[in-house]
């Protein structure tokens, strides 16, 4: 599953979706370490978004909570992430 390219930080403000536009268990790319990676909402508010995110290729994961330029919808499906879906 192809990540992002574009670097969080030139996004065109509109087409960032703001971040209580998001639920629950929604898939999302989230920008953290300097690349795209694979997550899942845990839960969103206005200003933020928290979520859980494979920080590598690995199995584990993390959580962090992004505001809306570091957040995007993903569309393909992460084994790892989304097993229930």
């Amino acid at each position: 599953m192809p990540a992002p390219t574009i670097d969080p930080n030139n996004r065109n403000p509109d087409h960032v979706a703001p971040t209580d536009s998001y639920r629950r268990a929604d898939p999302v790319w989230v920008y953290r370490g300097g690349t795209w990676r694979a997550g899942v909402v845990e839960s969103a508010s206005a200003r933020a978004a928290t979520v859980t995110y494979r920080p590598s290729g690995a199995r584990g994961t993390g959580v962090d909570t992004l505001t809306a330029e570091y957040v995007l919808a993903r569309f393909e499906v992460d084994p790892m992430l989304d097993r229930n879906r």
